[in-house]
C-alpha cells in the first residue's frame, strides 16, 4: 500500500495528463504510471494527490558531498574540478545490482535528512569553491523540477549543473530538463532489451533515444559508463556491438566508461568484474574506433589516463581519481601535436583531489 502522501511533501509536478477512466498519467519516463488519487508512480515520489501530480521530494536531499568531478564519472569535464554532489529518494529503474539501493529504493523519507533550497544550493556550492553542481545517487529524472530549478540557481552565480542518469525519460521532459545541463554521465548498462527487463525493469530504447539526442540536438557534453556484470552484459559480441552502435550513432569522440560490478542489493551471488574483464573491454572499444575509453572501480592507471588521439601520448595521467600530469593546453589541445581534445577544459591551475568530504547545506525551502 502506498504511504498517505503529506502537505509537506507536495511540490507541483509537471508531465501528466488526465485519462478518460479518471485516473492521470505522468508522462515523464516511459513507465507512463496511471494513478488514481493518493497513489505514487514506480518511482515512488511522484505521486496524484487530488486532481493533480506531486513531487514528494522536492528540496529534500539525502546528503551532499564535495567530490572529484571524474568520480560522476567525468574525465573531460574541466578535469581537476569540485562538484557539489547530492540526490533524493527513489528511482524509475528496478536495477537488481543497484550500488546506491538504499536511497533509491527507499520507501520511507527517513532517509531526506538535508533540506535545501535551489539557492541555498547555488549559495553552498559557490562557498565551496565549486565548479559545478551535480545531480547523482539517485536519477535526476524523477526529480526533474528540482534539478531544473537547481540549475537555475546554479546557473545565476557561473556554477554548471550536472546529472548523472539512466536517460529514461520521454521525449517532451528530456528536451527539457537536458536544456539545464552542462554535462551528462549517460548510464548505458547494457546493450541488449532482454538485460533491461530482466535487470531494471525497463527497455533500452528511450536510453538510446536520449543518448542520440544529446548528441545531435544539443550542446551538452556527456559520457557513457557501462558497468560490466560477470556472464550477465560483459560478453565480447555485446560490448563490440555496443561500441560500434556509438561510433556510427554518437561518434569516436564521445569517453565511455567501463566500470567494475561489486556484488550489492539483490545480486549477492555474483562475483565481482575482474579487472582483466575492463581491459579486455577496453582494448575492444579502442579497436572500434573509440578514441577515449576508461575503467573504473579498479586500480589500472593506464584505464584513468587520458591519451591524444593523435599522437597517443598520454596528456592527463590519473591515479584513481588523483591528477598525476597534466599536458594540455586551457583550449583543451594536446601540448605536443595541439590535436583538439573532446571535452570542456580551461587553464589547470590545481586539482581538488581523490578526497570527498560531506557537508551541510543549512535551508528552509
Amino acid at each position: 500500500m502506498d504511504e498517505p502522501i503529506s502537505s509537506a511533501e507536495q511540490h507541483p509536478g509537471k508531465y501528466w495528463h488526465h485519462l478518460d477512466d479518471g485516473r492521470i498519467q505522468c508522462d515523464l519516463c516511459p513507465r507512463d504510471c496511471k494513478l488514481r488519487d493518493g497513489q505514487r508512480g514506480a518511482c515512488f515520489v511522484r505521486g496524484r494527490v487530488g486532481d493533480t501530480m506531486v513531487l514528494t521530494t522536492y528540496g529534500r536531499s539525502s546528503g551532499f558531498c564535495v567530490d572529484p568531478i571524474e568520480k560522476k564519472p567525468l574525465n573531460h569535464f574541466y578535469p581537476g574540478s569540485s562538484v557539489l554532489s547530492f540526490g533524493t529518494a527513489g528511482c524509475n529503474l528496478a536495477c537488481k545490482f543497484c550500488q546506491n539501493w538504499d536511497i533509491s529504493k527507499a520507501r520511507s523519507f527517513d532517509k531526506l535528512v538535508d533540506q535545501a533550497s535551489p539557492e541555498a544550493i547555488a549559495r553552498c556550492a559557490e562557498a565551496q569553491g565549486c565548479k559545478s553542481v551535480a545531480f547523482t545517487y539517485n536519477d535526476p529524472v524523477i526529480f526533474a523540477e528540482y534539478a531544473m530549478d537547481v540549475a537555475d540557481a546554479c546557473h545565476q552565480k557561473g556554477i554548471k549543473a550536472v546529472a548523472v542518469t539512466a536517460g529514461y525519460i520521454h521525449a517532451q521532459p528530456r528536451i527539457d530538463f537536458f536544456a539545464k545541463m552542462d554535462a551528462v554521465n549517460v548510464d548505458l548498462k547494457a546493450f541488449t532489451d532482454e538485460f533491461y527487463l530482466r535487470q531494471t525493469g525497463a527497455h533500452i530504447q528511450p536510453v538510446l533515444n536520449t543518448l542520440k539526442y544529446l548528441k545531435h540536438e544539443t550542446e551538452v557534453w556527456f559520457e557513457i559508463t557501462t558497468l560490466l556484470i560477470p556472464g550477465l552484459n560483459d560478453a565480447n559480441e555485446e560490448i563490440s556491438a555496443m561500441c560500434t552502435w556509438i561510433v556510427d550513432e554518437l561518434g569516436v569522440d564521445v569517453p565511455l566508461h567501463f566500470s567494475a560490478f561489486h556484488p550489492d542489493f539483490k545480486m549477492n551471488d555474483i562475483l565481482g568484474t575482474p579487472t582483466e574483464t575492463l581491459k579486455s573491454a577496453r582494448k575492444i572499444a579502442l579497436g572500434a574506433g573509440l578514441q577515449y575509453v576508461y575503467t573504473g572501480n579498479v586500480h589500472h592507471q593506464e584505464g584513468d589516463t587520458t591519451f591524444c588521439p593523435s599522437c597517443k601520448r598520454a596528456l592527463i595521467v590519473r591515479d584513481w581519481y588523483q591528477i598525476k600530469q597534466y599536458r594540455l593546453t586551457p583550449e583543451g589541445c594536446c601540448a605536443d601535436c595541439h590535436t583538439t581534445v573532446a571535452g570542456c577544459f580551461e587553464e589547470f591551475t590545481g586539482q581538488f583531489g581523490r578526497k570527498r568530504i560531506p557537508i551541510a547545506v543549512a535551508s528552509t525551502v
